[in-house]
């Protein structure tokens, strides 16, 4: 079961991929998360923020979506499109 780390306040987003199947943390990313970029395979933020792990040269095999002016079904769709 693939864990998306997800934004706090994205709770409708967070409901729907848990019923779809996946593991979902929210998390704070105003707090620094570069040491477990690791352990998650997809990161869903609002808004695309520099620096938003932490760190200024993010090196991840995660993928990042940014969730603004997107429909939980999108992100989704989205996530399973790029996650493999």
């Amino acid at each position: 079961m693939q864990k998306i780390a997800i934004e706090e306040n994205l709770l409708p987003f967070k409901d729907y991929l848990a019923d779809k199947g996946y593991r979902v943390e929210s998390i704070n990313f105003s707090k620094e998360y570069s040491n477990r970029t690791d352990k998650f395979d997809a990161f869903v933020i609002t808004g695309m923020k520099t620096n938003f792990l932490g760190i200024n040269d993010t090196n991840t095999k995660a993928v990042v979506i940014d969730a603004k002016g997107k429909t939980p079904e999108q992100v989704y769709d989205e996530l399973k499109s790029r996650l493999v």
